[in-house]
């Protein structure tokens, strides 16, 4: 890829000396005498670095560092002058200049910065592309994206956790893709779908003959892992035994085959996710707290489907997009009362639950307009969730008024908020049905 370079300097000959040198090395040069012509260059095209006279006819080079980071944020900037001040050149990296080199600057050292320059921004943009896996903008999920980015850049040991369907995974290959070892493997395994004995031999692998089915020498993931990232799914779910085999791996990155003598030794990062209270099994003696300090140095939540808000919707449309493809078939749009739908539900498989949900619907919705009724009946109409909790509660009175408070609710919604015609249907009095409208605090819109 051709990276490209915006020389910003008064001096027309060393504008013309740069972009000479610059091409011969192979990048796309354009060049800016003052603030005013960067700032119109900049509006029209993207550019890598920037590499700017501090001192400038209309003004300070400063200015240009904010108005580039709002507009290329992605982008780097060398500051250059011959008016060496260490002042500025502590200013101009605080407001996010990428270095500073005095004039006169020899050329392989400005080479050199700008070659650094153009693998950062590159090496971000890629991590930008990435993370646009993980779709989402509520605030939630922003700041678990930043946290991505930050640990990524570091070897230490991440704890995942969040309900199950809430993305662990997809975060843990995340991490992994955007780390200094995603050229290694990605090895993972799921500590609660192996009774004790088999999560040992997936772990540790075996050699031939260790127990009666052992009829070859297998690897297990700890060396499979050498070089990149082992992911411990579910590491709630491990036994006790298991946890403390673990640990001392953990503490010197060696162990042995089932039935072998032989110390191997694996430098691999580790990322684990759990569905469980990590803390409270540790106060419940159910898992280690030495182990939990080795796993969770950086330790990332994920909120559930039903905290994030209008993500719901970029979720929704993003699947209904992606099956559509998948299945060859026209994309179907949501409705506004079909939105509402989605936004007031439970969500309790959160995100997995979604994506099934959309892939159903572009298969058996015969229009382009899913609508209220359609995803209703989808939802299924004796709404599970609701019930569920209606079942949690032991006081009779409270279930009896909740499960009012949602049938009229679903009344409502039905009739398209036509007050006088559920009263009629669910044969109360409409003054009476008002006031358990107001009662139960329920919004009303107009039919």
């Amino acid at each position: 890829m051709l990276a490209s370079v915006l020389v910003i300097d008064d001096e027309k000959s060393i504008r013309l000396t740069l972009k000479e040198i610059l091409e011969e090395e192979g990048y796309l040069v354009e060049t800016a005498q003052d603030i005013k012509e960067a700032k119109e260059k900049i509006s029209k095209a993207y550019f890598h670095t920037l590499i700017l006279d501090l001192w400038l006819p209309d003004g300070l080079g400063f200015e240009l560092i904010e108005y580039t980071k709002k507009n290329l944020p992605d982008a780097n900037i060398i500051v250059i002058t011959g008016h060496g001040k260490i002042e500025d050149a502590v200013k101009a990296i605080r407001e996010g200049a990428y270095d500073f080199i005095e004039k006169p600057f020899s050329t392989e050292r400005l080479l050199l910065s700008l070659r650094r320059a153009v693998e950062d921004v590159l090496k971000k943009r890629q991590m930008f592309q990435e993370m646009d896996q993980l779709i989402g903008e509520s605030p939630q999920m922003l700041q678990v994206k930043e946290l991505i980015r930050k640990v990524s850049q570091s070897d230490a040991s991440v704890l995942i956790l969040g309900e199950s369907g809430t993305g662990k995974e997809l975060v843990a290959r995340l991490i992994h893709k955007l780390s200094n070892r995603k050229d290694g493997p990605f090895v993972d395994i799921n500590c609660a779908s192996l009774p004790d004995e088999l999560l040992e031999a997936e772990l540790f692998g075996y050699e031939k003959g260790a127990f009666t089915s052992a009829t070859s020498r297998k690897q297990g993931k700890l060396e499979l892992s050498h070089g990149g990232t082992l992911f411990l799914d579910e590491i709630g779910d491990m036994s006790l035994k298991a946890q403390a085999k673990l640990l001392r791996v953990l503490e010197t990155k060696s162990f042995t085959r089932l039935g072998g003598t032989q110390v191997i030794h694996s430098d691999f990062r580790l990322v684990s996710a759990s569905n469980k209270d990590i803390k409270k099994q540790m106060q419940e003696g159910s898992f280690r707290e030495d182990l939990y300090y080795r796993i969770a140095v950086f330790t990332i939540t994920l909120p559930p489907l039903r905290e994030r808000g209008k993500d719901i919707i970029l979720l929704a449309e993003h699947f209904l997009n992606y099956f559509s493809t998948k299945y060859a078939r026209p994309t179907p749009y949501l409705t506004e009362n079909a939105k509402e739908i989605l936004l007031s539900y439970p969500w309790k498989g959160n995100v997995r639950e979604l994506k099934n949900l959309m892939e159903r619907i572009v298969i058996l919705h015969p229009g382009d307009k899913i609508d209220e009724r359609f995803l209703s009946g989808l939802l299924n109409p004796l709404n599970r969730p609701n019930l569920e909790s209606l079942l949690s509660y032991n006081d009779l009175k409270k279930a009896r008024q909740e499960f009012e408070k949602m049938f009229i609710e679903a009344k409502l919604k039905e009739y398209n908020y036509d007050v006088k015609k559920v009263s009629e249907v669910i044969g109360i009095d409409l003054s009476n049905l008002y006031r358990k409208i107001r009662n139960y605090n329920i919004p009303i819109k107009s039919a």
